[in-house]
């Protein structure tokens, strides 16, 4: 048995969960809620838009959309045992961890461009004055994608690291909790932390505020917020106080986001990879 067999097969199996669309339907909804909010604005803002579906949208609804989709991807058939089945084909567990990467990740995309496209098909008749820049859009709606893949591989890395159910949930959760709410949201966010910290050793904020953009990008969620640079206007963008600047160094400009989310969509399929490989599956 291939990848490609897995892929397909895992597919077919997943395709109709509800539970695995609920999220998609749920961003759909935020979309043509913005949308809406748009349309009676005097002015309507397509970067307004973009920033909304960025932040509370995107940031909070495509982990939720991705780590359901994935979290048991590989934890439910080991438990179930329904795995040792799989194995017994013959098929390399390599073929396993990127076989259920690619229908999952099919899966998750598959939703979010219907999203897309329902919620842009609704903002050209909702906001039928508003100019939509097509070239950022696209851009934004690729960065989003592989945001998405990104939660999608730390979802199948758990999985295949773990050998239950409530474990692989678990450590979904954790993940979310972790590196979504706490890094980038809370008050007790590392960047707040290590201000605190750089303040009371009495150094000049103006030496340190590059790296606490850094720290703040570290997690996936951070860098698709970061990423703004590569499909916003330098116009909005300095009007909420986030533009960059051209002597911003390298590790906090848009295009290093895309290396971040890169590294979160390797290293947590190659640990996943290796606890799985090491495993007795009975």
């Amino acid at each position: 048995m291939s990848t490609r067999s897995i892929a397909k097969r895992d597919f077919l199996d997943v395709r109709r969960a509800r539970l695995v669309w609920g999220p998609v339907v749920l961003y759909t909804l935020f979309m043509l809620l913005f949308f809406w909010g748009q349309s009676s604005a005097e002015n309507p803002d397509f970067y307004a838009i973009v920033w909304s579906l960025l932040g509370l949208g995107g940031a909070l609804v495509i982990p939720l959309i991705a780590l359901v989709a994935a979290y048991l991807s590989v934890a439910g058939e080991r438990e179930s045992g329904s795995i040792k089945f799989t194995l017994s084909a013959p098929v390399k567990r390599s073929s396993v961890i990127f076989g259920k990467l690619i229908s999952r990740t099919a899966i998750v995309v598959a939703g979010i461009l219907v999203a897309f496209v329902v919620g842009t098909v609704a903002g050209i008749v909702l906001v039928p004055d508003m100019t939509f820049e097509w070239g950022d859009y696209l851009v934004f709606i690729a960065v989003t994608l592989l945001y998405a893949l990104a939660y999608v591989s730390v979802a199948v890395g758990i999985s295949a690291a773990t050998g239950s159910r409530s474990r692989a949930i678990g450590g979904s959760i954790g993940f979310f909790f972790l590196f979504n709410l706490v890094w980038n949201f809370l008050p007790v966010q590392p960047t707040e932390m290590l201000r605190f910290l750089l303040e009371q050793l009495g150094r000049d904020p103006d030496n340190y505020q590059n790296l606490l953009e850094f720290v703040f990008s570290i997690s996936p969620t951070g860098a698709y917020l970061n990423s703004t640079k590569l499909f916003m206007s330098d116009e909005f963008l300095e009007l909420v106080g986030t533009a960059g600047r051209t002597a911003d160094p390298f590790y906090i400009q848009g295009w290093f986001m895309l290396v971040i989310l890169a590294f979160w969509v390797v290293a947590p399929l190659a640990v996943g990879f290796w606890r799985f490989n090491n495993a007795q599956l009975g």
